[in-house]
This record gives structure tokens, sequence and C-alpha cells, in this order.
């Protein structure tokens, strides 16, 4: 049997593992128009130089080798074709199949501000491809302007200060990486940022650049009136699923792909997993949705049931925070706060589970807090501080099985 997996993320390298490992004869092609395997998670690496191409290899330099998979880099599919069983590629003309699993992810998004989608020097950060153009602009710049504080633009921040390059950086709301933090949690960042050389511009709008006759921006104009000088620009506002080329092949797609909780489309023989089935953009529940997707198409009947996506870890300048739920209380919510100098914890109650938890410094021994969130567990009924709670107080044990099983 053959098996085609376009892209090859972290959806797609798990989906071929776990084939390989099911079906050692199988044939597995992968193509993607990437060149290489990296980690989108260490870009940042590699645009501040602490990494090579090779380093940000998260499958091995051997993979495609060691597991027999025939790798089409380069390799662009632009169309897909069910009732043949083939994919169309650019370089490769028709490559067929018995099973396709689609894993193309997503692209950045440039948004409809004049100038933007035209300046040359205007970039997003998405691939290894983009991180080499930002790497190829910063040789030599001074400035920058990064529209956008989302852990990506940070990231791309923090790199880009450890060249020298002075980043200024425009955000809509009043705080940095509003999606995960609040004020408190966020001006720590801040403060750490702007001692590194960044300039932030809080509840400011970008409305149009100015460029030079080569068609490079060379600056950012803000609806304040503000003219913010550049040598280029990072946009980081958000990313669209890669889905375009499956138009006309009969594949559901309503913005992302369409799957069932085994990853299959609805066709027969073809599923999707990753950011391109739009169910979670993090990294652990992509390879998830991977490997799910390939044990089905190996003929098992596993469900994928993890579709909790809001919780985020970062770390900046030393200081660690773990981010979980919706960082937004409604009326009726308990917000509870435990502030210390050197820690920060706040959680979102409502109705006696905690919907939301930020914890700042130490987040050693934390993980469980994403079960209790996930699973909507109660914490109210508990008499300890919330900062006090562990794993301990939430198991119980089945009486028939010895199972442990978390606390309704």
């Amino acid at each position: 049997m053959k098996h085609l997996i376009i892209g090859v993320s972290a959806a797609g390298i798990a989906a071929a593992k776990t084939i390989r490992a099911l079906r050692p004869d199988d044939e597995i092609v992968m193509a993607a128009k990437d060149k290489e395997v990296h980690s989108r998670c260490m870009l940042h690496h590699f645009i501040g130089g602490a990494k090579s191409a090779e380093e940000i290899n998260f499958a091995g330099a051997d993979f495609f080798e060691k597991n027999n998979i025939k790798f089409l880099a380069d390799e662009e599919i632009t169309a897909v074709t069910p009732q043949k069983n083939c994919a169309l590629g650019a370089r490769s003309g028709e490559i067929t199949y018995d099973t396709l699993l689609i894993t193309t992810g997503a692209r950045y998004f440039i948004p409809p501000i004049q100038g933007f989608r035209e300046a040359k020097n205007v970039f997003g950060l998405r691939d290894l491809s983009d991180a080499r153009r930002i790497d190829d602009a910063a040789k030599g710049a001074a400035e920058c302007v990064i529209v956008g504080s989302g852990l990506v633009g940070l990231d791309a921040a923090y790199a880009l200060c450890e060249r020298g390059v002075k980043c200024r950086i425009v955000e809509m709301e009043d705080r940095i990486s509003p999606l995960q933090l609040d004020k408190t949690a966020a001006a720590p960042y801040q403060k750490f940022f702007e001692e590194a050389g960044c300039e932030f511009y809080l509840s400011k709008r970008a409305c149009g650049m100015e460029m030079d006759d080569a068609g490079n921006a060379t600056h950012v104009l803000l609806e304040s009136g503000e003219r913010l000088p550049c040598a280029f620009v990072v946009v980081t506002a958000g990313v669209r699923p890669n889905v375009e080329f499956l138009d006309g092949s009969g594949i559901t797609v309503d913005r992302c792909v369409k799957v069932d909780d085994y990853m299959r489309t609805n066709v027969e023989n073809i599923w999707a997993a990753g950011d391109v089935a739009g169910l979670s953009g993090i990294w652990p529940n992509a390879a998830l949705q991977g490997e799910t997707a390939a044990k089905n198409i190996c003929c098992g009947c596993v469900k994928y049931t993890d579709r909790y996506a809001m919780k985020n870890t970062m770390n900046f300048f030393g200081l660690t925070t773990l981010s979980l739920g919706p960082n937004s209380a409604e009326p009726g919510d308990e917000v509870i706060i435990n502030e210390c100098r050197t820690s920060y914890m706040k959680a979102i109650v409502r109705d006696g589970r905690v919907i939301h938890l930020t914890i700042q410094g130490d987040i050693s021994n934390t993980g469980f807090w994403q079960e209790l969130v996930k699973r909507g567990v109660k914490v109210r009924k508990e008499a300890r501080a919330l900062s006090r709670l562990s794993y301990a107080d939430f198991w119980n044990c089945d009486e028939k099985s010895g199972e442990y099983l978390w606390a309704k």
C-alpha cells in the first residue's frame, strides 16, 4: 500500500513515524514545498543566530533514509483528484496514492493595510523560508517595526534584539501578548524587552506605510499620526490554513479541512491533521492528530479527543509563564490573585471551575492545571488555597479496576 503525506510539519512527521512502525513494508511518500524539515517553534533561534537550519530539524538529519520514506522536497502540491487517487505536484506531476494525509499547515496573513501587501520588505514569520528572509533583511539593519505582540511577534523581537536590531512593536491592545497575559503579567516582559532596546506602541494601529522608489517600506504610519522608521517590517497578525489546492477536489473545506473524530475527511481514503484541520494550533496537539490519523490509516479505530487548544507557556529573559484558557472574566466570575515578589498567579473561577489560569515565575509541577481546566474539574470545594493544590487533590481510584481517575 502507498501512503502519501503532504507536509513535513509536526503532524506529518508524527504520522510518518506511526505508519512506518505499524506498516514496515508499506510505501510512504512525503511531499512538501519546504526544502527542509524544521520546527517553527524554534525559528527565532535561527533568526537570532543561536541555531542553524540543521539544528532546528526536529525529525533528525537521517529521518527519511532511516524510515525508508521518499521525500519530495520543494514540491508544491497544486491539486488533489480523489477520483484518480492522485495529487498533482508542481515539479513531479501526478503522484498516486492509496491513502492520503493532508498536513499542509497554515501560512501567515498580511492585513489589507495600505502598502503592507505591496512593499518588498514586509515579512511574516511562519516557516524557515520566512525566517531566512528576515535573516537577510536584518543583516546591516539598525531598526525594524513588528506589527503584533503575540508570541510570534515577541519571538521575532527577542531574536532581532540579540542581533542588535532596534524593534518598534505596534499592538492594538493595551498590553503585550494580550491573549495570554493581563497587565500585571505583561508588565515585567515589557520591561525586559524595553531594557533590551525595544519600544512599544500599545493601543495603536498601523494604517499605512511610506515606501522608497525601490518599493521598500521606510516608515510605518500609525492612526495616531506617528511615523515609525524601519529597514523592514515583520507582521504577526494571524494565520490562514493552506487549503486552496483542494478547490474542486470534493474534499469538504470550511475555512479548514473538515474532519471527523478519526481525522478522516469526507473522502474515504483521505485524512487531515495539524493546523490545516483547524482543531488546535499548538505543536503537541498537531503531532497527536498526525499520530491518530496514521493509526486510523492503518485500519485502527482511534478517536482524537484533545481539542483543548488554549494553553501556552512562554520564556523570555528567563521569566516563565503558563497561561491556560481565555484570559477574560465575565460578570459573576471569581478572580483569585496570589502575588509575591517572585511569582504571580491568577485564576478565573466560574461555577467552581477554573476557566483561566496564569502562573508566572516557577511553573514546575503545574501540568495538572491543564487537566483541571480542560476537564472542568471543580476546585472551589477544596479548602486549600489554589496555589497549594496538587495532583493528589484530584485523583480518585476506581475500586473495581484500581485505575486512577480524575475527580468529577
